[in-house]
Parts: structure tokens; sequence; C-alpha cells
């Protein structure tokens, strides 16, 4: 879940090569940050103290606990091989000596690392037996100081292969050194892409944080192993030795889509980018539909797995077959599928749902599926994503880069892309694409100035409040689901989504007078049922906010959403994105990157 960066080449500003590569991974991680870089030539004859020992000419590195914001590495010596690291802990506290890259004892070999080292007590008590001094409180130290022992009676590349082999877990590391102009990059479970250059060469975890220099790329797969210098990239695999080629794929994906423009915040841009995105995928994505309806027509049993608001457009689409295609999917959370899979055969198809690709619980749950003989189907945004590379079947999101932490465009996008399924495979194609246009249009009246403006008034009224609950049936379950985790995720406000018909076996104990409860009523079969919920709500003092296509006298509040008929849900959870984001503009926090959480979760 950490940013990596690295480059390799002619220029002798690697260091902010890096550095910006690294702000823009920084949704990755933003506990801490670091640079380091094996200076260019010997730029200074004083010592040089780095994590509280002295060195001569040693690799130099800079890192602090905190976002990145403004950083600057001018004070670092001139380069041409650097890389960098932002943090998003998962070993050891938030400070200096713990954030990435680490050093050996010797200060000639530098170390980033994403994912958890297992093993490390064992491997650390026998490094210290020899001697080995660490300064830090992290597992990814050890993994350094295991290379520095190797390295005393071997090259450096064969001892970080060694190193690497002895680690056990999910683990993605780049390793330097002072007498090789080369990053040597390992991958098992944690994505790394190597870009490629002219003269110059990158590494970084995120392939959206290469589009200003290349769109060149080879992902790599787990146990791959790369040799990558300024002109050439070597790949072997990590455990057996052999010989790899790269496979080179072309992003399509343009600079402006990873860069705020004129909006304050990415997740602002990203929610706007939606009525656009969703009328592309209404009008582009139908044959897409018609050749991949069929994976879903011939399985006996169908499955949709995803983790966090994946999940609940996981939960939407099992509504969605089921009225519209007449066609019964479960569905699970990705992190709790793997403990349910005994019933799964070759006849059996897992959809699996992903922005990133990279959702490690999710990736743990498609392979025990593949391992069963069942067929994966992936619906993921981004290209040449480890998802997308274990899957049969293969759906692109196709919404761009999402660098905000909490997901908008890609979720909208994951469900305009199962209506249209839904609809494909009832044989009625154009009806989805009327519908995801329907909720396209919809979403852009959510986003007009009146709009807005009674969004940002909500917001002000409520954003003191401790609590506040969330109802629908139906679709709008999923929708408050997802409602009520943007507002815990960015506003840190305790939201609590829920089945409206649920409220009278328990949760309605919880109703005070003033208490706020979002309401969803669409214009569908539930409408009376949700109503009724809101009744109940009411009744004991409870303030309600109603987003319906038509106003009603319980409402304390009214948020206008015009009837999209199953498309309506969009708009409804494009509603929760915006009272999310000016609750926590009015509370204060950033909106981009909420406190302990990362956008790609590539750890267990």
């Amino acid at each position: 879940m950490c940013g990596i960066f690295g480059y390799v080449g002619h220029k002798n500003n690697a260091a902010s090569i890096v550095l910006e590569g690294l702000k823009s991974l920084e949704y990755r991680g933003y506990d801490s940050w670091g640079v380091a870089v094996v200076p260019t030539a010997n730029t200074t004859n004083n010592p040089i103290r780095t994590n509280k020992r002295i060195y001569t000419n040693k690799i130099i590195v800079k890192k602090k606990i905190g976002k990145i914001g403004d950083a600057t590495v001018g004070d670092m010596p001139k380069a041409s091989l650097a890389f960098g690291h932002t943090r998003w802990a998962t070993h050891g506290g938030v400070t200096d000596l713990n954030a990435h890259p680490h050093l050996d004892c010797t200060g000639t070999i530098a170390l980033i690392h994403n994912g958890i080292f297992e093993n490390y007590l064992e491997v650390k008590s026998k490094l210290l037996a020899k001697g080995h001094v660490f300064v830090s409180d992290t597992d990814t130290e050890v993994t350094v100081h295991l290379i520095e022992e190797y390295a005393k009676t071997m090259m450096f590349t064969k001892a970080v292969q060694r190193a690497f082999n002895d680690m056990e877990g999910l683990d993605a590391i780049i390793a330097v050194n002072n007498k090789d102009h080369q990053l040597v990059a390992v991958r098992n479970g944690s994505p790394l892409v190597i870009g490629f250059g002219d003269g110059e060469n990158y590494l970084a975890s995120d392939a959206a944080a290469l589009l200003p220099y290349t769109r060149q790329v080879h992902f790599l797969e787990d146990d791959e192993m790369a040799i990558v210098t300024d002109d050439n990239v070597n790949i072997y695999h990590a455990r057996t030795g052999e010989t790899i080629y790269p496979k080179k794929q072309h992003l399509n994906w343009t600079i402006d889509q990873v860069q705020k423009g004129s909006f304050k915040d990415f997740m602002l841009k990203e929610i706007y980018e939606q009525p656009g995105l969703l009328s592309d995928i209404a009008t582009t994505s139908l044959a897409q539909s018609q050749k991949l309806a069929s994976s879903i027509q011939k399985a006996k049993d169908a499955y949709m797995v995803g983790c966090g608001s994946a999940s609940y457009v996981c939960l939407a689409g099992s509504y969605l077959f089921s009225k519209i295609a007449k066609r019964h999917i479960n569905w699970a959370i990705g992190s709790e599928f793997g403990y349910h899979l005994d019933f799964l055969s070759k006849n059996s198809l897992v959809i699996a749902l992903s922005q990133s690709g990279e959702t490690m619980d999710t990736l743990e749950s498609v392979k025990k599926a593949r391992e069963r003989g069942a067929k994966i189907f992936a619906l993921v945004n981004v290209l040449g994503s480890t998802l997308y590379r274990l899957s049969d079947y293969k759906m692109l999101v196709g919404v761009g880069p999402e660098k905000a932490v909490a997901s908008t465009k890609a979720l909208t996008g994951k469900l305009a892309h199962l209506i249209l399924l839904a609809y494909t495979v009832c044989g009625k194609p154009r009806n989805g694409q009327i519908i995801v246009e329907k909720a396209a249009v919809a979403s852009r009246a959510l986003l007009s100035k009146k709009s807005i403006d009674g969004i940002k008034s909500l917001a002000k009224t409520f954003s003191l409040c401790e609590h506040m609950y969330v109802i629908g049936r139906g679709l709008s379950y999923p929708a408050s689901l997802e409602t009520a985790l943007k507002i815990k995720e960015i506003s840190y406000i305790h939201a609590e989504g829920m089945a409206a018909g649920e409220l009278k076996h328990g949760p309605l104990a919880l109703v005070e007078k003033g208490t706020p409860c979002i309401a969803f009523l669409p214009n569908d079969e539930t409408y009376g049922a949700n109503l009724a919920g809101a009744m109940e709500m009411k009744a004991r003092g409870g303030t309600i906010i109603g987003v319906s296509h038509k106003p009603h006298e319980i409402f304390d509040y009214y948020i206008p959403v015009e009837d999209a008929k199953e498309g309506t849900i969009i708009p409804n959870i494009i509603f929760g994105q915006l009272f999310a984001y000016y609750l926590t503009l009015e509370r204060g926090h950033d909106p981009d990157k909420p406190r302990n959480l990362a956008k790609s979760v590539t750890v267990k």
C-alpha cells in the first residue's frame, strides 16, 4: 500500500524526478516519505550523518514523517540513480527512522519495500547474532541487512535474489548499492511496474505515476526479478533464475487525468467527471458487454466479490441481475470469500471487482477460486494489473486514473457496466444503454449550482454531529452502505448504513431527538417501504434527509434526484459522495487523503 518510484538514466536530477513521482503516488501512503540517491561523483569530502551513523561518500538518504506536500530535494547531491517511497505504516510507528529507504550497516546498500516480511523476527535474530545494528522498528530494515550479509560472499544481484527468497509474505522490494548503476526489483503480491524510456528507465508501484515519462510498461508478475539500468532491462524468475522477456504494454491514459486542473481536490474533480464517463460507457461499451455476457450465461453458478466500495457494487449487482436478467448471482466480501469456496467447480464463474486490480484480499480469493477450476471475470480499472492478468475474461471500467483514496468514478463506472451486462444477458442491451444515459442525466442535474448549494448548506448544518444513519431497501440498500462509508472514511463522522426494514429489529434503540437520517426513496417498488422506515425514525425524533424524486411532508430536508429507474442508484451514490466531501471540508480535513487509509490495499 506504499508508493514506490525509481529512476536510472542519464539525467543528473534523479532525486527531483523521484520526488515528483512520489508526489503523484502519495495517495498510496502518506505517513512519511523518503528519497535515496547514489551520487554520480564524489560530491563532498565531508562525512554525512545518516540514521545516527557517520559515512563518507555513501548513499544519501532524505526522509521525513508527514505528507510530501511542498517538500524539496534541492539539498541532495546530483545523481542519475535514485529511488523513493511514501509509506502507509504496517510495521513500526510513524517516525523518521521508520521511514523508507533503509540502509545497511555500511551505508552502501539501500532498500524500499511494500508489503509485510512475515518471518522477519527469525531472520533478525540471526543477523543480530552476526553483529548487525538496527536503527528502526521495521521489518523492512531486516531485508537490507540480510542483503548486506549475503553480499559479503556473492554478487549484489544474487544477494538480493537470495534475500527475497528467504522472505515469507507478499512483498515488493527495490534495492541499490553504491557500486552498480542499477535498480534491482523483485515482487510477490505487491505491484511493481517497469517504465521504458530512451536512455533511462523507471520503476513504480502504479503505472499512472509513469505517464509524464513513458507509455511503454511491463507489469512484473509474482516472483519476477528485474535488473534495471539506463539502457537495459533484464528480467528473471526469482526462484529458478530463468530468463523472462518483457511483455510491453501501451498506457492509453493521459497526463491531465492525473492532475487536478482547476479543481481544489482530486475527489471533487473525479466526482464531476462522472456524468461524462457514464455517457461514454453507455455509448461505447455495448460491444464489450455483448462479448462478455455469454460467460455469465454459460456459467452454472456465478459469484461477485470485491472489497470496500467494490463490495457494495457487488451487492447492487446481485439486485440488478435478479431484477433485470432474472439470474441469481451471489455476492461476497473479498476478504471473506476465501473461507467458503468448497462449492466452486470448473463450471463456476467468479466476477471480481476492483479499481486498482491489486486489492490483496480480492486477489487471494481469486487465486483460490482458480485452484478449484472456476473461471474468473475481472471488472477492473487498470490495464495490466494483477487481477487483469489473472482473469479469463476482462472488462475495463475505463474511467481513467482515480487518485483520491475514496473511490467515486470507478464505483459508478462499475455500476454502469453491470447495468449494461444485466440487460445484455436478458437480450435487451439497448435498454441498458438508455438506463445508464438516464443516470448520467440525473447525475448532471445533481451537480448543478442550485443542487450543490443545497448540499453545501446541508453539510454545514450537520458537520458537528457525531452519528448519522442512512437507510434504503433494494438497490437503495447498497447505496446506503456506500454513502455511510464515504461519510466515515473522509469526514470521520460515525455513519451507519442499513436496510430500512431492519430498523425495528434493534437500531431504533439508538435514535434520539435530532438524530440525522438520510433516507433514499427512489421511484421503484421500495418507495413505500422506505418511507415507512423514515417514518419510524421520524416518530422517535430523528431528523429526516429525504433523497427522492419527489418531496414528502416527513422530510426535514429534501434533496431532489431525477428518476433513472434502476440507474437511480448512481446519482443517489453521487449525492453521498458530495455530502461526504462537503462535510469533510466543513470539518477541516483532507478529502483526498483520509487518516489511516491508502488507495490500493495490497496487504492482507
